[in-house]
């Protein structure tokens, strides 16, 4: 299959503490539309699967709002893999490419993936497909070389997947701090506050040592209701994917139309459950109106 290259793009994951002082989960509703991502966990922490649309309700500033659309968790993903190609990804590569092979795997016959590398620029290896033979024999092809434009990737990567319909997620492994991107750490937090696509970001290796670039990650996935976890090793970087694969299967999407509102404050949002005993929701917990 041809490759695209692509210059300047944007993902990654490491459970790690929130940001201070930041509101946790918010974004910019677009097009006059607010998507939140909800998973359910039973009273053990366990996942619950199934629970229809008129048991979930949604308050915008303590003002109850119809749910316009709505995906269970058992409706179709798109999911977008970013992963780190550089030249200090030599010894962590082979770990994460068996880590992402099981990912790929998992994903259910109808969800969509496509896998990306980075280094001085970005590379699609294989476009959005339901083949996941396809899109492991591209993730399979990847070699480590290069710099890291780690921001670049990003900011392309949640362009191309934020055209799709449908829940979409964007994973992202680095093991290393951005040396050669043309687009700042900022323009990438924006992207992350206007397109709401939950963002997975995994740091391991360098990555883990630069304090910054750690906190721009976690602002990135705290803002998009995605998570950020760390891989202090290569035995970690299974788990931390599994992890992700779990949530992945387990998320609904509930979309609402904001009320009008006048100026740019950051707007409180609460997702509850009706009728369902012995239950937590987790969602972003608000927005920044446009």
């Amino acid at each position: 299959m041809k490759r695209r290259l692509f210059s300047p793009v944007l993902i990654l994951a490491t459970a790690l503490p929130a940001l201070p002082q930041t509101p946790a989960a918010v974004f910019r509703a677009e097009a006059r539309l607010v998507q939140v991502y909800a998973t359910v966990i039973d009273h053990r922490g366990r996942y619950v699967d199934g629970i229809p649309r008129e048991r979930f309700r949604i308050t915008d500033e303590g003002q109850p709002q119809p749910i316009v659309a709505f995906e269970s968790n058992a409706s179709e993903l798109s999911c977008a893999i970013l992963l780190d190609t550089t030249g200090s990804m030599r010894d962590a590569l082979p770990a994460v490419k068996n880590a992402v092979s099981r990912l790929i795997d998992e994903f259910r016959d109808d969800d969509s993936v496509a896998v990306y590398a980075f280094s001085s620029s970005l590379e699609l290896l294989q476009d959005f497909t339901t083949d996941k033979a396809a899109a492991r024999r591209a993730m399979l092809r990847t070699r480590a070389l290069g710099a890291t434009a780690l921001f670049d990737a990003l900011t392309r990567v949640t362009v191309d997947i934020a055209a799709r319909s449908g829940k979409k997620a964007l994973v992202v492994f680095t093991d290393g701090d951005d040396n050669a991107s043309v687009l700042n750490a900022q323009r990438v937090v924006d992207q992350a506050k206007k397109s709401g696509i939950p963002v997975y970001a995994v740091a391991e290796g360098d990555a883990l040592r630069a304090a910054p670039l750690l906190n721009r990650l976690r602002e990135i996935a705290t803002l998009s209701g995605g998570r950020i976890y760390s891989a202090k090793d290569a035995r970690e970087i299974n788990k931390v994917f599994q992890d992700i694969s779990d949530e992945l299967q387990h998320t609904y999407l509930l979309t609402y139309r904001p009320p009008e509102t006048h100026g740019q404050n950051w707007r409180q949002i609460q997702v509850s459950l009706a009728d369902v005993k012995d239950c937590t929701v987790r969602s972003k917990e608000g927005y920044f109106p446009d």
